[in-house]
């Protein structure tokens, strides 16, 4: 019984995942209003768009992982400054299923390149001549979460509308 136990556990392979190097993949940081943005009181409209996307880079298992966060800041209607971000790593993952592995790649990924995108987009903005920008953590737990029940939702309407049923109203 032993014996049988530990040879389905070796059939089984062991998860993996590793980070194998961090980078900037692409930086941009604009303010073409300056410098008459500094003479109006800096009372700013800050819009926060984040986005992930991967793609396995090899066949022995390593996946890039490219976190873009975009901060656009206007001051009466005037864009104050516009940064982006590209923080990027290379994730050695092995041993997941499929929904597994998007899970991963959705959420423990981005949680580790997060603090240095925050840290980059609050040094160009500090540059720049702005007040320090500390973005709030992210819970790309919920996140993910949330777009995978979006495109539930999706599909399920996509469904209905392809049986010729009307979409459900919200």
């Amino acid at each position: 019984m032993a014996d049988e136990q530990a040879a389905a556990q070796q059939d089984v392979p062991q998860q993996q995942f590793s980070l194998q190097r961090i980078y900037c993949k692409d930086v941009s940081f604009e303010s073409p209003a300056t410098p008459e943005i500094f003479r109006k009181s800096y009372q700013p409209k800050v819009n926060i768009d984040l986005n992930t996307k991967s793609n396995a880079i090899d066949e022995n298992g390593n996946f890039e992982v490219v976190l873009t966060i975009t901060v656009t800041s206007k001051v009466e209607e005037e864009t104050a400054f516009l940064v982006e971000v590209q923080q990027a790593g290379i994730f050695y993952i092995a041993g997941f299923e499929t929904e597994q592995l998007r899970m991963v790649l959705g959420t423990a990924a981005p949680n580790i390149l997060f603090p240095y995108a925050r840290e980059a987009i609050d040094g160009l903005v500090v540059k720049g001549g702005f007040p320090a920008l500390m973005l709030a953590p992210v819970n790309f737990d919920a996140l993910y979460q949330q777009a995978v029940a979006r495109a539930q939702a999706d599909g399920q309407q996509g469904a209905a509308q392809s049986n010729g049923e009307a979409p459900a109203e919200s």
